[in-house]
């Protein structure tokens, strides 16, 4: 079984350009819509798709994740190496807002929580779980 995740935006074009940019991703299969908006783009990581974007023309909700302190849900990113997630921390704090700073975890050396510039919720992380 495989978990789909959407990310529904406003201006998904810069959006897709944003996210391949932050975890060095390529885009795969995508449709646009007749405005050359995405209607659908997958995100790619070594060839796999991790996620997909899709346009959204509803503001408010996209505000209302934005105004969050709490949000719901996150999408996690398992980054490869601390470089790695530096370098997606750096992008992805851009114009959004920190939940929780980078820090250590006692299953990751280097973790943050963050909601992006689009209202996306992001946990990023590099994993280091060892057993007790």
């Amino acid at each position: 079984m495989n978990l789909g995740a959407t990310l529904y935006v406003k201006n998904s074009v810069e959006a897709v350009e944003f996210y391949l940019e932050a975890f060095g991703m390529t885009l795969g299969y995508n449709a646009k819509n007749s405005d050359g908006s995405f209607l659908h783009a997958e995100l790619l990581k070594g060839g796999v798709s991790i996620f997909a974007v899709s346009e959204n023309n509803d503001e408010a909700i996209a505000q209302s994740m934005l105004a969050s302190k709490r949000p719901t849900m996150s999408y996690g990113i398992n980054l490869d190496s601390e470089a790695e997630l530096q370098h997606a921390y750096k992008i992805l704090v851009e114009g959004g807002h920190i939940l929780r700073e980078l820090g250590q975890l006692p299953w990751s050396p280097c973790s943050a929580d963050i909601v992006d510039k689009y209202g996306v919720c992001w946990y990023i992380y590099v994993s280091q779980h060892r057993p007790d």
